[in-house]
């Protein structure tokens, strides 16, 4: 494990930048179309479930409720109907429900743009808040998602069997500009699909393999 905090400064600086060469479009998996609220609901549906799952799920879901007005006037049982390929549906549609009323109620239609608030919002948690913050509103924001909490572990950044999000937010927040955070997390995810999987990481392709901490150590 690197031991300095200058050190993991550095290496990580590198990996940012060669993510940067290797995938230098960032981009969001899930298909929002530039809508905040519809970032929300569909940030709040990857929960255990694939983006690509969500992507298909949505189609016929803003089809029916194209925005929080229309959603938060919803029977739940309709939303619940609908979004159940997702996985935990009831829980997720009673979330996607009240935050919709509280959107619509209380800000106009509009998202908040401080963490704070959106914390407030049923069901969102700070991956959420960080994925509007950062890709809404331009914020220095880092999503740690699973792709995030595993690569990084394996770069060195903390220890592998560290798991808990918010601390690992913390930890990243303090080892890198956080101006890159939003675009960084992206390539993670891409990376982390393509390359550096959970259980069968391609290190012979990997384009960072000479930063990694958990292949020097082979």
């Amino acid at each position: 494990m690197i031991r300095s905090k200058k050190a993991k400064r550095e290496r990580l600086a590198l990996i940012i930048e060669r993510l940067k060469e290797v995938y230098p479009s960032a981009e969001c998996a899930l298909l929002y179309e530039g809508d905040p609220w519809k970032l929300l609901v569909m940030g709040r549906l990857s929960a255990q479930c694939t983006d690509a799952r969500v992507n298909i799920v949505c189609k016929e879901l803003f089809a029916k409720f194209p925005n929080s007005k229309a959603m938060a006037e919803a029977d739940v049982e309709e939303i619940e109907k609908i979004v159940k390929p997702c996985g935990l549906y009831k829980t997720k549609a009673e979330s996607i429900k009240r935050s919709s009323e509280i959107i619509t109620e209380k800000y106009g239609g509009s998202l908040p743009d401080t963490m704070e608030e959106l914390l407030l919002l049923p069901g969102v948690g700070r991956k959420i808040a960080n994925l509007i913050l950062g890709d809404v509103f331009g914020k220095g924001a880092i999503v740690c998602d699973t792709h995030c909490i595993r690569i990084l572990g394996r770069l060195g950044m903390y220890p592998e069997t560290l798991k808990d999000a918010t601390k690992i937010e913390f930890i990243l927040r303090d080892l890198m500009d956080i101006s890159e955070g939003s675009d960084f997390c992206h390539r993670i995810v891409t990376f982390g699909r393509e390359v550096c999987s959970a259980r069968a990481p391609k290190c012979d392709e990997c384009p960072i393999s000479d930063l990694c901490e958990a292949r020097l150590r082979k």
